[in-house]
């Protein structure tokens, strides 16, 4: 049966999520508002967002993906996402928010330095206090607006009472600091947050306009507390470099993305290609699937290597490029 899936990993968008998405689990449901409507016209690095865009197009999701990305969806659940480098991790995320038409995806790459406060929103107190100077100095004693000095993060914009869920990547949470993973389980149960320098001031000023994390676009706040009307759907990323605790795996669905075998690496040139695989990428794609026996390589070498012949863009023979572009990741060769 296929009527339930909203998300079928066709690539061809729809607006499907808004009528047949049902309601929620009675302990996933969330009643934030008032209902932010996004706008998602040209924003800046616009640019930047062409390849995932391309990528996003050209995904080919299996379906024990397309069941995962359902269930997530349907559960309100986060969904971890394990898998080596280079199988697509990350680029599911972008391929379900542009076939549901859920805007760009908000993306959180992680660092060891990553903290639960830099996903949700970030706070220029130093300019604040400098600007209040400037202005005690020109004879205006009133303070500036703190909402100026606010910036919602990824975390923080994604958990907007949006009508429709946004895309949050969490990309490779494993290289998180040890305690990031716990730090979420509030959040991701309650979906909601405070942000302590608004509701300090709540009563002096209960409405804040603060800068959304994706664009040039405010919101208003009030008193401090934010809480989505929409869970997003929240895909987070691991190279499987670490273990995470067993109450933060409670609260995700896992799903495991292997690496493609030679027929879907077929149909991944094909859709990047736009055209029917050749004897000579036939021979590329065999010579790929040979070498990961020996060490990791990513799909996106593979589309490297073929792009170079498709082009005539390598002088050398094929050993040479095989050497040059199909080097293993965990190696160097």
């Amino acid at each position: 049966m296929t009527e339930w899936l909203i998300y079928c990993g066709a690539g061809d968008p729809h607006d499907d999520v808004t009528e047949r998405l049902p309601a929620p689990p009675g302990w996933r449901t969330f009643d934030g508002a008032p209902l932010v409507e996004p706008t998602f016209g040209s924003q800046p690095g616009s640019a930047r967002r062409l390849g995932e865009l391309a990528s996003a197009v050209t995904y080919r999701a299996s379906d024990e993906e397309v069941q995962l990305v359902n269930a997530a969806l349907y559960l309100r659940r986060p969904l971890l996402v394990t898998g080596k480098p280079g199988t697509g991790k990350s680029t599911l995320a972008h391929s379900v928010a542009r076939e549901l038409r859920l805007g760009p995806v908000l993306s959180w790459p992680i660092t060891s330095r990553s903290n639960r406060q830099e996903g949700l929103y970030q706070y220029d107190a130093l300019a604040r206090l400098q600007d209040a100077s400037l202005r005690q100095q020109g004879g205006d004693g009133r303070a500036p607006d703190i909402g100026r000095y606010i910036k919602l993060g990824p975390l923080g914009t994604a958990l907007l009472p949006y009508r429709k869920p946004r895309v949050l990547l969490i990309d490779e949470l494993d290289k998180s600091d040890i305690d990031l993973p716990n730090d979420l389980l509030t959040l991701f149960e309650d979906g909601e947050y405070e942000i302590p320098e608004l509701s300090r001031i709540a009563s002096e000023q209960p409405d804040a306009n603060v800068l959304i994390h994706d664009g040039t676009d405010h919101v208003v706040i009030n008193s401090g507390k934010v809480r989505c009307h929409e869970f997003p759907l929240v895909i987070i990323t691991s190279n499987e470099e670490r273990d995470f605790p067993p109450p933060f795996l409670r609260r995700c669905l896992r799903l495991k993305i292997d690496p493609p075998g030679p027929e879907r690496l077929a149909a991944i040139v094909r859709a990047h290609l736009g055209a029917d695989v050749s004897k000579d990428h036939e021979e590329l794609i065999e010579i790929f699937d040979r070498r990961r026996n020996d060490g990791d390589l990513a799909t996106d070498q593979l589309l490297n290597a073929i792009y170079l012949t498709c082009n005539h863009a390598w002088p050398g023979d094929k050993d040479r490029l095989i050497k040059v572009v199909l080097q293993h990741l965990d190696s160097g060769v």
